[in-house]
């Protein structure tokens, strides 16, 4: 089965216009204009299988949203070659628009004094979902979204998880078979973003939808993706698991105690790195090919009532893979 899809060699500028402060620059800028080359995409290259949900991580500024955008054709690239669902995102049309979604969590499509049903109904006909069909489709995704009580409600009247519920709805009422999900779960609560992970799997599993998702929320990677890209400053840092990311980037790992009584900081620190000490809890840091080793030591030497080896936040080895991908930006000409 080919690839739901693949970027090569992928890249975009923007040419941008600069001007200094002041009235002199203004009017200079007037007559003599300037301009610079931001790289906001820089020869991107992965394939994406059916049915992968795949994470995209990297810091703001770092090309994620613009990448999502030259995938469901949005925005045309400066260089290389996109097939998504086996159509070039520009040239596909009607045709190609029925197989995608885009979500942009910063931006809604919901019409701010109406019911949700209402921009439901113009997606319908947008999308020419037949009208036998719709009020099945309406119904299961109502469901796995649990929007029954919000559907009569004006928008405007809506909590942002809610409406974030409504903005799924919305987008898949026609059953794209890709998804491409730029931040889903930005600025909600705690239980907003897990019933928004826990749908976003079901859809997968029930229809088999390859997802390509942007997050700052770890913890939507570790649960939904099987695999994550990182880019940073327009290129492509690495591509595969995230565990693989983990081992490949952190040298240490952690030993997180439940203490006896009478062990010091003192005594830990013989074993490693003291990270925290609030007893009856620690946690000490060694390097990675030592981890077993050092924990066998301990459990030996000190009362240590439990002990469990782990790596550091997920947070941490992101921040720390970048710094190690971190290049100077180049300017434009």
């Amino acid at each position: 089965m080919p690839a739901a899809i693949v970027a090569e060699q992928l890249s975009k500028t923007f040419r941008v216009k600069v001007r200094g402060a002041g009235l002199r620059a203004a009017l200079g800028a007037l007559v003599h204009p300037r301009y610079r080359d931001v790289h906001a995409v820089r020869e991107a290259s992965f394939a994406i299988e059916p049915g992968e949900i795949v994470g995209f991580l990297g810091p703001n500024g770092a090309g994620k949203t613009t990448i999502l955008k030259m995938l469901s054709g949005l925005l045309y690239p400066s260089g290389g070659r996109v097939r998504v669902a086996g159509f070039e995102p520009w040239t596909g049309g009607a045709a190609f628009k029925r197989r995608i979604t885009l979500v942009l969590g910063n931006r809604q499509q919901l019409i701010w004094d109406l019911p949700p049903e209402e921009t439901f109904r113009l997606n319908r006909a947008i999308y020419d979902v037949p009208e036998p069909e719709y009020p099945e489709r309406l119904a299961e995704l109502v469901g796995l979204l649990d929007l029954a009580p919000l559907l009569d409600k004006p928008v405007r009247q809506l909590s942002l998880g809610e409406r974030m519920k409504c903005e799924l709805c919305a987008a898949l009422l026609h059953r794209p078979s890709i998804l491409f999900l730029d931040e889903p779960t930005l600025g909600l609560d705690v239980s907003a973003q897990d019933a928004i992970r826990r749908f976003i799997l079901e859809y997968r599993e029930r229809y088999g939808a390859t997802i390509l998702l942007t997050s700052h929320y770890m913890q939507d990677m570790t649960t939904l993706a099987s695999r994550v890209l990182m880019i940073n400053r327009g290129r492509l840092l690495y591509d595969g698991a995230l565990d693989a990311l983990v081992a490949r980037t952190v040298r240490t790992r952690r030993l997180e105690l439940v203490l006896g009584p009478g062990v010091s900081a003192e005594s830990l620190a013989a074993f490693g790195t003291l990270r925290s000490y609030r007893p009856p809890h620690a946690i000490l840091e060694v390097p990675r090919e030592e981890a077993a080793a050092s924990s066998a030591r301990l459990l030996a030497s000190l009362p240590v009532a439990d002990l469990s080896i782990a790596d550091p936040p997920i947070d941490e080895v992101i921040r720390h893979a970048f710094a190690e991908g971190a290049e100077p930006e180049e300017d434009g000409g």
